[in-house]
């Protein structure tokens, strides 16, 4: 090898990794555009059996994607409404915040919780006199974080509202238009690759639709094992607080955990006032156990059933692929990384289809 062809492959070498860095910062910095574009693309999957259904029937095609929106929304703005109570509750008890009885309150659950765990009462009181604690933490309950939060609030309504409005125009054409989607990426294909693409297409819609029927199914096994513990223990607005808690479990591995954060809060809340070691621990403690045997079901027979027969793909090889999107893209990342991926491997499959080593990565696909 001649030092020419030695440069020149390292030039080479340099350039495609330069490339590859490029392309993965400019996927960063779109990062929001591609989950508008997949959020729609969801909904036009979901809304496509409803506009086929209206246009049997010789209703426009234009009206009948109104209709499935409409439906859509409406079932959307159906479940937003469901939360209404739990919100306006919260707000009741903010809004007759009383510091003072606060204060007590505190004492009491710190004095039921000592009681509980037969700690050395005095001991315990002379460390908090000594240490201003609970000094530190009445002080800290003062309304100067309220102006914050109400500009983080704004902003993130802004956000939503933009990101709805690209969705919902984003998906409006998508259902409009079955193939506009398609012939978006062949145009960026050679004519000669065209056939290879639309194979792809075809097979990545029939892999993802299985997979959003069988996250469907494993949200509906979460929120029926969550329903039942929450009511048994006799918690308020059940239903919508298992509904909510089910729903975070879209975000792998972070969701479930943030769900459950929320499940043993809210029940705990429910019940301010009563006996901490005979009624709130005891309550807490199965809806712990609940979210165990949620989760347990999840992890040993919803997920290898969506993966196995949905996306082809074993267990831990979607563990790491969910990892690395969610370092690279955060939480939109881990959400999107299985639809991803899948659509990656199709993609590979149809056009390496001789290479060795993508026989070997994409044999169960």
């Amino acid at each position: 090898m001649t030092p020419q062809n030695l440069a020149n492959g390292i030039v080479r070498a340099v350039l495609i990794l330069a490339g590859i860095v490029l392309f993965f910062w400019f996927l960063y910095a779109i990062r929001s555009v591609i989950a508008y574009l997949t959020i729609a693309a969801v909904i036009a999957l979901l809304g496509k059996p409803i506009v086929r259904l209206l246009q049997r029937i010789r209703i426009p095609n234009t009206l009948a994607v109104l209709v499935a929106m409409s439906l859509l929304f409406g079932l959307f703005a159906g479940i937003l409404a469901l939360f209404i109570p739990v919100v306006n509750e919260q707000s009741k008890n903010l809004s007759l915040l009383d510091i003072d009885a606060l204060k007590n309150n505190i004492n009491l659950l710190y004095l039921q919780i000592v009681e509980y765990f037969d700690a050395n009462l005095p001991l315990f009181e002379s460390i908090l006199e000594n240490s201003n604690i609970e000094k530190s933490v009445i002080e800290g309950l003062d309304l100067r974080f309220i102006p914050n939060f109400l500009n983080s609030f704004i902003n993130a309504l802004s956000s939503f509202s933009v990101g709805l409005f690209s969705v919902l125009f984003i998906s409006f054409f998508f259902l409009k238009d079955s193939n506009l989607l398609q012939n978006g990426i062949l145009t960026f294909v050679p004519d000669k690759k065209e056939g290879n693409m639309v194979e792809s297409i075809r097979k990545i819609n029939s892999l993802l639709s299985r997979y959003f029927g069988g996250i469907l199914l494993q949200l509906f096994i979460l929120f029926v094992i969550y329903t039942g513990a929450l009511l048994i223990v006799g918690v308020e607005n059940a239903l919508v607080i298992a509904f909510l808690c089910s729903l975070f479990n879209i975000i792998p591995y972070v969701g479930p955990l943030i769900g459950g954060t929320i499940m043993i809060t809210l029940t705990m809340t429910s019940f301010l006032g009563a006996d901490f070691s005979t009624v709130i621990l005891p309550k807490a403690t199965y809806v712990l156990i609940g979210l165990m045997v949620g989760q347990l079901v999840d992890n040993f027979f919803s997920q290898p059933f969506i993966f196995s027969n949905s996306v082809k793909s074993h267990p831990l090889e979607i563990f790491l692929v969910i990892i690395i999107a969610g370092l690279l893209f955060g939480v939109i990342g881990m959400i999107v990384a299985v639809p991803g991926y899948t659509a990656i491997k199709v993609i590979l499959k149809e056009f390496l289809a001789e290479n060795e080593v993508v026989k070997k990565f994409t044999k169960n696909v």
